[in-house]
């Protein structure tokens, strides 16, 4: 029996830029490669370049490159035609046309710690999704209307969509989980190109054009989460399956901000963080940002994980970071 043509390798690819997201891809890529020695595709951090929508360049200094080199990634520099310095979001779309066309793909947010193997992970990418660790962020439904089935399905007719299958009828109607709606940490599908095309088109649309039901909607910086459902329905997918598990679990921990991984994260995933950025070569970059130098150097991180019980987190992200703040622990 024919074992049929070989898979393509995947491209995990993330985005960084001078700063604090230079300083995330380091630990993204420390933590990726001690969870998965023996990966066969290839790590890519998308690099934006200097252009006329980056009024201060973007790259990322010369000694970060070269830590990233070392730890198995390659730079992908790419080029804002879109977007830019006024809504930096949209380089996880831009950077798609820089990717193999027809090689699967699978994006993650730099604030992401892998804590497993990926081969641990079921994709199917004929069948794309994204992350379900969000909350009720968008639409903000106004007082006197539309709700949010009519927001979400101005969207879906915008674009030629068929909006009821997109729903989970197990939930209520106007309740925003019954609606499709991802977080963009991660999202992977079989062909960056043809994904980054219909994204990039959707979000111009969405962004620059008139749609009643939008008009009181705020879209930066939520844009790229508003669009990104759309995108993944139009090609067949939806909300991740069992199979996925792994994501947002046992293999990557999206954590969004240092203090937010102490306060809410296991204790595997604060052990990873910690083992990665010991290595000297590895803390000789890290010290260079203030968050990770106080908060894993020099132990304020084991101080903010003391404020919670992990048992018993508060239910909304923004009463974690208040509490946070209020200890003087924040630190981004």
């Amino acid at each position: 029996m024919s074992a049929g043509p070989a898979r393509s390798p995947l491209n995990v690819v993330c985005v960084a830029q001078n700063g604090r997201l230079a300083h995330e891809a380091v630990i993204l890529a420390a933590s990726f490669r001690a969870a998965n020695p023996g990966f066969a595709g290839r790590l890519l951090v998308g690099e934006p370049q200097p252009g006329p929508l980056w009024p201060r360049d973007p790259r990322m200094a010369g000694p970060v490159r070269d830590l990233l080199g070392e730890l198995g990634a390659e730079i992908l520099p790419f080029e804002n035609r879109a977007f830019g310095q006024t809504y930096p979001y949209g380089n996880k779309i831009e950077v798609l046309s820089a990717l193999p066309e027809g090689q699967p793909f699978a994006f993650f947010d730099t604030d992401t710690l892998f804590t497993g193997p990926l081969a641990d992970v079921d994709f199917d990418f004929s069948r794309p999704s994204a992350s379900m660790r969000r909350e009720g962020s968008w639409p903000q439904v106004p007082l006197y209307g539309p709700g949010y089935g009519g927001i979400w399905k101005a969207l879906y007719d915008r674009f030629g969509l068929d909006f009821d299958t997109s729903l989970d009828l197990s939930q209520p109607d106007e309740y925003w989980q019954r609606y499709l709606y991802f977080n963009a940490g991660w999202f992977f599908h079989r062909d960056p190109v043809a994904f980054g095309r219909r994204f990039l088109d959707f979000a111009l649309s969405v962004r620059d054009g008139e749609i009643e039901e939008l008009a009181c909607q705020p879209l930066d910086p939520w844009l790229d989460q508003v669009v990104l459902p759309l995108v993944i329905h139009s090609f067949g997918g939806g909300r991740p399956g069992p199979g996925l598990a792994g994501l947002d679990g046992a293999v990557s921990c999206h954590y969004r901000a240092l203090p937010l991984l102490y306060a809410r994260e296991g204790d595997a995933a604060v052990s990873v963080l910690e083992d990665v950025t010991a290595p000297n070569r590895i803390k000789k970059i890290l010290r260079e940002h203030e968050p990770a130098k106080r908060l894993i150097y020099h132990g304020k991180g084991r101080e903010v994980r003391a404020l919670f019980n992990r048992a018993d987190l508060p239910r909304r992200e923004q009463a974690i970071r208040n509490r946070i703040k209020s200890a003087g622990l924040w630190l981004r």
